[in-house]
């Protein structure tokens, strides 16, 4: 099996020429190798709902978790519930920090993302997928490479040295228009702050509407030179 110990094994080869662009090819194969190993960290952008779709199609019960920092917007939660309603058999957990908001406060500072954008990140995100993470040998996320620069060298396959785990991503090579073709097409219940301009969506304090409509995450920490929570820093 490869894991993250025996990366130097031969990784799989998929082909990216078919309607899923190798999503469930890819899909297939991991849940094939890692089966309960195997946790899919879950946003619910319009990318996870896509990918949500296609995992059910391979493990109806597969473990999603969604990084619950208690700032998300409430549209975020709505189609959390309508995910739960539409993938009954899906198993979705929503992870909170240690530290409660008012907790995070007191410690820190009081909304800390504005004093100290990372820290909040490493402790509302980073460490509850560590948590998520720790035993289990590999994790998906619907990374795709057209996002950003920073993102357009994702494999499908990735050594993770961030959590030391295998990363999986399975839609790599899914423009934004394929990406709304098939939500569109399988009528998925999706995120509407995307209607209102927002393509990349996380924490309510930090996210605001594109500000360059050829930059999908240009609404993510404005302003601030800030490009990643630190959940694909892979270092």
């Amino acid at each position: 099996m490869l894991t993250y110990a025996t990366w130097n094994e031969k990784l799989p080869d998929f082909n990216h020429d078919n309607s899923t662009k190798g999503a469930l090819d890819v899909l297939e194969w991991a849940y094939g190798t890692y089966g309960e190993d195997l946790v899919y960290a879950c946003s619910f952008g319009i990318e996870g709902s896509v990918l949500v779709d296609l995992v059910s199609q391979v493990k109806p019960d597969a473990q999603i978790v969604f990084l619950n920092t208690n700032l998300h917007f409430q549209e975020t939660y709505d189609v959390i519930e309508a995910a739960k309603k539409r993938y009954p058999s899906l198993r979705i957990k929503l992870k909170t920090p240690a530290l409660t908001l008012e907790e995070q406060a007191k410690k820190h500072s009081d909304a800390l993302w504005n004093v100290d954008s990372n820290l909040c990140c490493t402790i509302r995100k980073v460490i509850p997928l560590e948590e998520e993470l720790k035993g289990v040998k590999a994790w998906l996320s619907g990374l795709r490479k057209e996002q950003s620069v920073a993102r357009s060298n994702t494999e499908f396959v990735n050594r993770d040295e961030r959590f030391k785990s295998i990363k999986i991503c399975p839609l790599i090579h899914w423009t934004w228009k394929d990406i709304w073709r098939y939500a569109h097409k399988h009528d998925l219940p999706y995120n509407k702050l995307h209607d209102n301009g927002y393509p990349s969506i996380g924490c309510a304090p930090c996210t605001q509407a594109a500000i360059n409509a050829d930059d999908f995450r240009s609404g993510r920490w404005s302003g601030t030179g800030k490009l990643e929570c630190g959940l694909h820093k892979n270092k």
